[in-house]
């Protein structure tokens, strides 16, 4: 009887010990999870655009300004950077993580949307010569991933902990 509540002593203090370390590995795959998403909708969003020879749009979902409720990647047939019935929509994904936070700074910031064309390079709506190019950044709790657009329209992504000076 002895050895077994030493045993579950022990495992008692292993668990509590574990307890907060497993939540920080939570917390890291689940941003891990929600930047890779949204690159790979990215990446989606500029195949499609190729693959079709038009323009496609990736904006946040419901009422197009706040990237946490999910986001959309369609056809924008009336250009105004917002799904609509009737709109083709390509993919459609669900609400980020709770407690995630996610910044969007673009070229065009009149509204939220990434867009490319038939050629694969990102465009502004004020002219179809410009580049959307700037970065979203991913925080939950005091992690922080970036997805930086480039003059081209190619994302990558970068961690500012480790590379600070070109994230």
């Amino acid at each position: 009887m002895i050895e077994l509540m030493v045993a579950l002593t022990i495992a008692v203090i292993l668990l509590t010990l574990a307890v907060p370390s497993f939540r920080s590995v939570i917390q890291s795959q689940r941003m891990t999870t929600t930047v890779n998403e949204v690159f790979v909708a990215i990446n989606l969003t500029r195949s499609e655009a190729i693959q079709r020879g038009t323009r496609v749009d990736l904006v946040p979902a419901g009422d197009g300004t706040d990237w946490t409720k999910g986001w959309v990647v369609f056809i924008d047939g009336n250009g105004d950077q917002r799904w609509q019935d009737g709109e083709q929509i390509v993919f459609k994904h669900g609400a980020a993580p709770d407690g995630m936070t996610i910044q969007f700074a673009f070229t065009d910031s009149s509204r939220q949307y990434l867009a490319y064309n038939g050629t694969g390079h990102s465009r502004t709506n004020t002219s179809s010569q410009t580049p959307q190019l700037g970065t979203m950044s991913f925080t939950l709790d005091k992690q922080v991933r970036r997805i930086k657009i480039n003059f081209a329209g190619r994302p990558r992504v970068c961690n500012p902990a480790i590379g600070s000076q070109k994230c």
